[in-house]
């Protein structure tokens, strides 16, 4: 579609995405976050699929929530006479659940982090399995310098680099670079320029390649459930996923591979 906020290319295993609303910085708007929605539906039960490739347009990342959108809310609620916080709540509630469902993916996520990386972009990086940045990349979260609130973004944070540092972050606004993303857990990859953001990013697809696509599945359910799950459940569906994955076709082939000392049919 020409008026899509998405560019969307396929290439083997791989989706490649690109926010595409330069013009905003990749701002993500209430369209945006409904056509990734729709995106992860296809992609939710896709086994053909094993890495979601998450970047912006035009040198940014995502600058975050469409200022824009919260000013038409507030429009449309004084048209119709209706209270506007319904309007900002169904807005921002909206954001919470794509964010959540990309956390969930099967896939492995990676998101390549240039430019902006606020607000709802710092979100998004905080979810993906494996974070490549540019050591110029812009990170921060400027929701209270706004008036306003991280508040879909808050609980992803603090996971993603703990309490401690997410109350800095979020209560005084800081920026910083793609070298502190790195230390503080944020990102996984610095690089120094676009040339090797793509040698680092064709590196990490090579190892998703070498992965086993349903134990990689399975393997990324298991990490999600920890701390939310009984350990001794978890353990115990633990050991139930790992007997079924020995006898299954993946545990076959891989065994097979390793004796016959060549790569497994997932990495050819």
């Amino acid at each position: 579609m020409s008026d899509s906020t998405l560019l969307i290319e396929h290439f083997d295993h791989v989706v490649h995405v690109t926010l595409n609303r330069p013009e905003s910085r990749n701002a993500m708007s209430l369209f945006m976050v409904n056509e990734l929605n729709a995106l992860f539906d296809t992609l939710e039960n896709d086994r053909g699929v094993r890495a979601l490739v998450l970047r912006g347009s035009n040198g940014h990342f995502c600058a975050g929530g469409d200022i824009k959108d919260m000013a038409n809310a507030r429009q449309q609620a004084a048209e119709a006479a209706a209270d506007p916080g319904s309007s900002f709540y169904t807005l921002n509630r909206a954001f919470g659940a794509m964010i959540n469902r990309a956390n969930r993916l099967p896939q492995v996520v990676i998101t390549v982090l240039e430019g902006a990386v606020l607000g709802g972009g710092f979100g998004l990086a905080c979810i993906s399995d494996v974070a490549i940045t540019a050591n110029s990349a812009q990170f921060g979260l400027p929701e209270t310098g706004l008036g306003v609130i991280p508040a879909q973004i808050a609980p992803f944070v603090v996971q993603r680099i703990g309490l401690t540092q997410a109350r800095r972050l979020a209560l005084l606004g800081e920026r910083f670079n793609g070298e502190e993303a790195v230390r503080l857990g944020i990102a996984h990859f610095l690089a120094k320029d676009a040339g090797e953001i793509e040698l680092l990013l064709n590196k990490v697809l090579a190892q998703v390649r070498l992965c086993a696509p349903e134990a990689n599945r399975i393997t990324k359910a298991l990490l999600h459930r920890v701390g939310s799950v009984d350990m001794e459940t978890l353990l115990d569906d633990a050991a139930r996923d790992f007997a079924a994955a020995v006898q299954g076709a993946e545990g076959a082939e891989g065994t097979l591979a390793f004796v016959q000392k060549r790569p497994p049919r997932w990495a050819q």
